[in-house]
């Protein structure tokens, strides 16, 4: 157990939240979202190079979690050995129709939410707010456990992305986030159901 406390007393856990490696689908510029595909040769060696980060840095977690699709199981099990349980929680953006499409077709971002919206709903897809809403209640839920003081959880990048808007405006985000690839990892404090961002953390700086 590794016991982390704020001024006060007050417990405070951390988060470390992941995007996959790359895979072939993203080399392809293809859109992801509920399908799948392989991570790629640098996908692997870019999961590796965060294993070895995390040994270096002697970051230890109390538990890690999944994303139940292949891409984000393979870049967890390439990082670590360590037992994981897998969430559909944690699954990517659900883009309905547009699945395994160019990226030409994504639609333009929504202005007021910096987002794709509602547009993937008619194409049976889902919303930008409810990726948001089983984003925040799946890692609300992982962070409020015991013994989670400090967590490693793979998920994927527009359901990263949502969580984030969740906590920091899009303003902050631009400033704060400059590199969002693959392997990115969005480290987080969690305190009193709160979200706090901390860093973003990413595989080329190591």
């Amino acid at each position: 157990m590794i016991a982390i406390f704020l001024k006060g007393g007050l417990l405070m856990s951390e988060l470390y939240l992941m995007r996959h490696s790359q895979t072939l689908f993203n080399k392809l510029h293809r859109i992801q979202g509920a399908s799948d595909s392989p991570l790629t040769k640098q996908g692997i060696e870019d999961a590796k190079k965060v294993g070895a980060y995390f040994k270096q840095q002697g970051l230890k977690f109390d538990h890690a979690y999944s994303s139940t699709q292949e891409r984000a199981c393979d870049t967890l099990e390439f990082i670590t050995a360590q037992p994981y349980t897998r969430l559909k929680g944690l699954k990517e953006w659900n883009f309905g129709v547009f699945e395994g499409q160019s990226e030409q077709l994504n639609p333009k971002d929504d202005s007021k939410r910096h987002s794709y919206g509602d547009f993937f709903l008619q194409f049976g897809g889902e919303s930008d707010l409810q990726v948001q809403k089983r984003m925040n209640d799946t890692l609300t839920a992982i962070m409020s456990k015991p013994d989670h003081e400090r967590v490693l959880a793979v998920s994927h990048g527009g359901a990263c992305f949502m969580f984030l808007q969740k906590w920091l405006s899009y303003t902050e985000i631009r400033q704060r986030v400059t590199d969002f690839h693959n392997c990115c990892i969005l480290k987080f404090t969690f305190t009193d159901d709160n979200f706090s961002f901390v860093k973003a953390i990413n595989v080329k700086n190591f």
